[in-house]
């Protein structure tokens, strides 16, 4: 029997925990009827340096750079989320699983969106907004730098 405090299953608690540690998640939530638990652990600071600005291209990669992308330019961009660190960026919680978010899905504020790995520690990145996945600009297993565009949402 586990030990209840305020109603509360402290046990059930602690084997969250032991989950978060044996996975090296950050958080986790649970819904059981009416009880949503969430027990989450605080991230070691990061300490992150802006990259160097870049020189503008050669006159001949600019009008290369000029012809129709793939992905969203400009405007779009000022939408989009950005890697708040460097590491590998996953998008799916594990090898094969269906991704976090796809293209055309809604998502709300504070929903995973990928996970990047630094320093043998897998950090979700939350969405900032609620909106619609327009583009998602990295692939798995992909290193991303700080400030790189990730998920564009509007």
């Amino acid at each position: 029997m586990s030990h209840e405090q305020n109603g509360i299953d402290q046990q059930l608690i602690r084997d969250l925990a032991g989950i978060l540690n044996d996975t090296n998640l950050t958080e986790i939530e649970v819904e059981y009827g009416s009880l949503k638990l969430r027990v989450a652990r605080q991230q070691p600071a990061v300490q992150a340096y802006a990259p160097a600005p870049m020189a503008p291209p050669p006159p001949a990669a600019a009008a290369a750079a000029s012809a129709p992308a793939a992905t969203p330019a400009g405007d779009a961009l000022k939408n989009a989320v950005t890697s708040p660190m460097v590491g590998t960026a996953y998008l799916s919680p594990s090898p094969g699983a269906r991704p976090f978010v796809e293209v055309g899905q809604t998502v709300r504020e504070g929903q995973t969106l990928l996970i990047i790995e630094a320093m043998k520690t897998m950090n979700q990145i939350p969405a900032p907004r609620s909106g619609t996945v327009v583009a998602v600009l990295c692939e798995d297993s992909q290193p991303v730098e700080f400030g790189e565009p990730l998920v564009v949402i509007e």
